[in-house]
């Protein structure tokens, strides 16, 4: 068993408080995403799990055991970082198998967990090669390789794909993946990319300003964001936040759809303007509208729906998708389930 278990865990750097106390509890072969903007803290809550950072107060336990003020190589962890870190005059084969050799452990076992996890990874036919000679994804599944004969409790991501470009970042996110459905692992994965998050996790942890936001499933999470900050930062494009009269007709401070959750209406609608720029995606098309009252609107409509720059157009949520939020900007709708 490997929950992680963290029990109001705390982090300060001198003065400043980066984690004011956090309770969170990351399920037993979980893929686990914390996501938030830059000094949200995530990264840091990753290394104090990994024992890189001291926590200022509470408690981490990883299958029951507290590890708190435990030493990180006895944590049972693995963890793979941003940039690759590998040795460039020893092979493939050499890199993976490295901490094994550090540990003292018999050459055959290590040939064979070496080859175990080549594998897994797709990295048979490049054992032998340098490091210089792979491509930047080639180099980032070595750095997986490595994590994965360490036969870790638990798996660390901090930002793995952040170096790679768009296509390649598309292509490892499926890898990642195919890779824990293989291993059945824990997996803890910080990044500040919200796709990212969405198209991997099982469980999404939004942080901001060092606390948690909303922590569940990417859908619940998508559908029925707790707040305004989830509801912003999830989602892309994002969805459009509306204040003012709208707002208060609808009974709150701020009301909020999704530009896909917005269709084109005849009778009565909530939103009419004028098309300010259409970009024809091919399966979809997104229109960037002007409301005198709503002001900037964003629309996902269907990739036949042809829109021209000055054109008006009006539009009305579809049944059930307006979100409505507090003055605190809590979702109301959120709250009457709590």
């Amino acid at each position: 068993m490997a929950e992680v278990q963290l029990s109001a865990l705390k982090k300060r750097f001198g003065s400043v408080e980066v984690i004011p106390s956090l309770d969170l509890s990351i399920p037993d072969r979980s893929f686990t995403v914390l996501v938030g903007p830059s000094g949200c803290g995530k990264s840091t809550l990753l290394r104090m799990i990994a024992g890189l950072e001291d926590a200022t107060a509470g408690a981490i336990r990883i299958g029951g055991e507290d590890v708190t003020d435990i030493d990180p190589a006895k944590r049972g962890l693995a963890m793979v970082f941003q940039s690759y870190a590998l040795y460039p005059h020893m092979t493939v084969a050499q890199n993976i198998g490295f901490a094994l050799k550090l540990a003292g452990r018999p050459r055959r076992e290590i040939n064979e967990r070496v080859r175990e996890a080549a594998s897994v990874l797709q990295l048979e036919p490049l054992l032998d090669r340098k490091p210089k000679a792979l491509s930047g994804g080639q180099r980032q599944r070595v750095a997986i390789g490595r994590a994965i004969v360490r036969e870790p409790k638990v798996f660390l991501f901090d930002e793995p794909l952040s170096n790679l470009d768009a296509a390649l970042r598309g292509q490892m996110r499926v890898e990642l993946a195919e890779l824990h459905d293989r291993l059945k692992a824990t997996m803890i994965y910080v990044t500040h990319d919200q796709v990212e998050a969405m198209t991997m996790a099982d469980q999404i942890v939004v942080m901001k300003d060092g606390e948690i936001q909303q922590v569940g499933a990417p859908l619940k999470l998508y559908n029925d964001p707790s707040n305004l900050f989830v509801a912003a930062f999830i989602g892309s494009p994002k969805m459009n936040l509306i204040s003012g009269e709208l707002a208060e007709r609808a009974g709150g401070t701020t009301i909020g759809v999704r530009p896909e959750h917005l269709e084109i209406a005849e009778n009565d609608p909530l939103f009419t303007g004028t098309v300010v720029h259409a970009e024809h995606l091919g399966a979809d098309t997104i229109a960037y509208i002007n409301d005198a009252r709503a002001g900037r609107i964003i629309v996902r409509l269907d990739g036949a729906t042809l829109l021209e720059t000055g054109q008006s157009i009006s539009l009305s949520p579809k049944p059930g998708m307006l979100k409505v939020f507090d003055g605190e900007g809590r979702n109301t709708e959120h709250l009457s389930h709590v």
